[in-house]
């Protein structure tokens, strides 16, 4: 009757950052890093899960009767193929190693990509992951430039049935 019956209750937690070649994604990544996952990491009663997105542009689809189909060539395809590869492995080399850099225990790392307009591509990829948190960096568009191009923050904002936590980086 003198032993204790300890109890340990995980809950795996599943969080999601959007990364691209900005600045402000790798800062969103850093705040992350410290602000949500070194506290939750040190209990040791939660597993998380950190889902690296990055969504590239959708390659541009011409047909050979398209006026400028004839702009891309299978060279130039190729070329622009390439370069999305290269991109992709450049924005998640410069995230794996900002999350290397803190040395986190009890959390696995997992990288995405997706193809599309970032927003619907985000969207769907919190939902299909069954995302806890969403965590994104803000460009600080101006209003004009923001009523111009829309805000990938604001539409998930709309969209995700998950909290969002947008970083803003801090100006220098």
């Amino acid at each position: 009757m003198g032993e204790e019956n300890n109890i340990t209750i995980t809950k795996e937690q599943r969080m999601v950052v959007a990364v691209d070649e900005s600045e402000e994604s790798m800062h969103a990544l850093s705040w992350c890093l410290t602000n949500l996952l070194s506290s939750s990491s040190s209990s040791g009663a939660t597993t998380t899960t950190l889902y690296l997105l990055y969504v590239k542009p959708p390659l541009p689809v011409y047909s050979s009767l398209h006026p400028a189909g004839y702009l891309f060539t299978g060279d130039i395809v190729r070329k622009i193929e390439n370069y999305g590869r290269e991109l992709t492995h450049s924005v998640m080399s410069r995230a794996e190693s900002v999350y290397r850099s803190y040395n986190i225990n009890n959390i696995k790392v997992e990288k995405k990509v997706g193809t599309g307009d970032a927003k619907d591509v985000i969207c769907f990829a919190v939902e299909k992951l069954k995302a806890d948190v969403l965590v994104m960096g803000s460009h600080d568009y101006g209003f004009f430039k923001r009523a111009l191009l829309g805000s990938v923050s604001d539409y998930c904002a709309k969209h995700v049935k998950c909290p969002l936590v947008v970083v803003k980086s801090p100006k220098n």
